[in-house]
């Protein structure tokens, strides 16, 4: 598929007649994937800080929860529970526009991979979104650990139990389930876009970052608030566990969304043209 087809097909698309198209999705993808990397970099910056602070209060009701529940529901329902309250931050971050560096994995990767934007755009695009969801959910985690127990709606305990159901791993561990929830991640942007209604764009977001809660898999973004809250409570969670975690994480997201759905879709798309509507 061209270019112009692509171009065509944004030009053209009107709402609510029905599902979108893959040519559709792709194409409307590249151009929001432009659109993020045209912006400006105090922009990019003050974004990614709003998603860092916003995706916290997922970590903090995972929290609240474990220390309301305690060992009273058992573990597999409150495993359940507490991955629904994982989804809270992305739903916060998602629905209100925020720069997620795992979400532009993929969707700012094909712009590149379609020949409109440079390799280094979409570093600038990375690096200044990375590290404003780093600064921002670093300054949730702080703040967290000292007022949820003070204000007695979480035990220092439970910032612990999060942390280690992510630091328990070896690192090739770590770096496979990063693969995995950056690679969810990646598909959610595909199907926020396939998604026409408010309604199915939640239900998508819940749907997918409950499933990531649900597998403890390794979010480069939620798991900075986990881990470092986790370190700032308890010496048995070590700065180089926190680091060393935090780099095996987001390298492991940026292949999942990049390779297995940036360039997978990209080239099943473009190879197959418009056999299939």
């Amino acid at each position: 598929m061209s270019k112009e087809e692509l171009d065509r097909r944004i030009r053209t698309e009107a709402p609510g007649e029905g599902q979108k198209s893959k040519q559709e999705i792709l194409a409307q993808e590249i151009q929001e994937g432009l659109e993020e990397l045209d912006r400006p970099a105090d922009g990019l910056l003050l974004s990614g800080i709003s998603a860092g602070l916003d995706i916290g209060f997922g970590p903090l009701l995972m929290a609240v929860l474990l220390t309301l529940v305690g060992g009273a529901w058992g573990e597999p329902l409150t495993r359940i529970v507490v991955a629904n309250a994982y989804a809270v931050g992305f739903i916060f971050v998602i629905g209100g526009r925020s720069e997620l560096f795992t979400e532009h994995t993929a969707r700012a990767t094909l712009p590149v991979l379609d020949g409109r934007a440079s390799v280094g755009e979409l570093a600038r695009l990375w690096a200044f979104v990375y590290a404003g969801n780093i600064l921002g959910g670093s300054a949730f985690a702080v703040g967290m650990v000292w007022f949820a127990p003070a204000y007695h709606i979480a035990d220092s305990s439970a910032f612990t139990e999060i942390a280690r159901n992510l630091t328990t791993h070896g690192p090739w561990l770590l770096l496979a389930g990063g693969i995995a929830a950056g690679w969810m991640m990646g598909l959610l942007s595909w199907l926020l876009t396939a998604a026409r209604e408010s309604i199915a764009r939640l239900a998508v977001v819940w749907l997918v970052t409950t499933s990531i809660g649900l597998a403890h898999l390794p979010h480069s973004i939620a798991g900075n608030v986990e881990v470092l809250a986790g370190a700032l409570v308890t010496p048995a969670i070590s700065l180089v566990d926190y680091l060393s975690f935090l780099a095996l994480a987001t390298v492991g997201n940026a292949i999942g969304g990049s390779i297995f759905v940036a360039l997978l879709k990209y080239g099943h798309v473009v190879r197959t043209g418009d056999d299939e509507e």
